[in-house]
């Protein structure tokens, strides 16, 4: 996304409203990235745990916390003053750890700041006032324990990198964080406008498929006449 271009005028984000997180990795695996960009073991927690139609598309804002005796300074404010607005908050702690790197003030700011939703690469506390505010959390888990005891933030929109079940997934600032009830899927800024197209015609022949099946042609047959 261009440095002038505000997240509400970013085309991408706008057509990628259109899709769900697995036509998104469908597109990434056509593109060579086998993993579809997909940050396995993080749901939906709020408005719902993995229900309902919340969806959240948006640049990344990424926070890296680390053991408070890192050699880098702790970061000199709070990160979540300077989310952007259509910003997906994206944190994240190496090593992992069983506290909370999240909690409910955190949500109240980044919705204030117009954000459209926040992504924990761990725990998040406060699940309840989570979900009383409407805002959209996706995490791996919820926990009681603030981070401040053992954690601090190093790094705010620097590139982190994510455990993919041995694969290492890299996310930028402004990448691209789709979220769904599907899961969570990260875009990489530079192939989005070649994974676009690949969604498009993707979904097309899904759905072209889907209405001969329920007519009685086998998904074999529907998938070498759509998708061939």
């Amino acid at each position: 996304m261009a440095a002038n271009t505000s997240v509400a005028e970013d085309a991408v984000v706008k057509a990628l409203q259109e899709y769900t997180t697995c036509d998104v990795s469908d597109a990434l695996v056509k593109l060579n990235m086998h993993n579809g960009g997909f940050l396995p073991g993080i749901t939906m927690w709020s408005p719902q745990r993995q229900g309902g139609l919340t969806k959240i598309v948006g640049p990344a804002y990424t926070v890296q916390y680390a053991p408070k005796d890192d050699k880098r300074p702790k970061w000199p404010s709070h990160y979540i003053d300077s989310v952007p607005a259509g910003a997906v908050v994206f944190v994240t702690s190496t090593p992992s750890t069983s506290n909370a790197l999240y909690g409910g003030l955190m949500s109240t700011r980044a919705r204030a700041s117009g954000a459209a939703g926040s992504v924990i690469d761990g725990r998040f506390r406060d699940l309840q006032e989570q979900k009383d505010l409407g805002y959209p959390v996706f995490a791996r888990d919820v926990g009681t324990t603030p981070p401040g005891p053992l954690l601090k933030v190093v790094a705010v929109n620097e590139p982190v990198q994510v455990d993919n079940d041995g694969q290492d997934i890299t996310i930028n600032p402004g990448d691209y964080l789709i979220g769904d009830v599907n899961g969570v899927v990260v875009l990489p800024k530079e192939l989005a406008e070649q994974a676009l197209p690949f969604m498009a015609k993707q979904v097309e022949a899904d759905s072209k498929m889907a209405v001969e099946i329920q007519k009685g042609m086998t998904f074999t047959e529907a998938s070498k006449k759509f998708r061939s």
